[in-house]
């Protein structure tokens, strides 16, 4: 069982930066690919970009490509969403999720608050 946590929310102004992490629980988190999503309020849930297990593959939803950067530390059983020139849409509940395969996501997160004033 993979039990996640997300942390590193907060209020940021528009056009900072903010690194969320993902820490996992067991030791077979550093085979699962990991994803990002994000709610915003009175909003349906989005993609924000993934992860493979080695790190080697990521992929951005179009609204963060350029902005947003996923990484991962194994040894620290970590994921990282490290966002750049935030902009007040990306304020939303930011959740990590973590699957066998990219796409497939069986663990999630509670969430972390961001928002982004402008």
């Amino acid at each position: 069982q993979v039990q996640l946590v997300e942390s590193g929310g907060g209020l940021v102004q528009a056009g900072g930066s903010l690194r969320l992490s993902c820490a996992a629980s067991g030791r077979t988190f550093s085979s699962y690919a990991v994803g990002w999503f994000r709610q915003a309020p009175g909003k349906e849930r989005e993609f924000v970009g993934t992860i493979n297990w080695s790190g080697g593959m990521t992929s951005y939803a179009d609204s963060v490509k350029g902005r947003f950067t996923i990484s991962r530390d194994n040894a620290k059983n970590t994921v990282y969403l490290q966002m750049n020139s935030l902009k007040a849409e990306d304020t939303a509940v930011y959740y990590c999720a973590a699957g066998v395969l990219v796409g497939r996501y069986d663990h999630w997160g509670q969430g972390t608050q961001v928002t982004v004033s402008s």
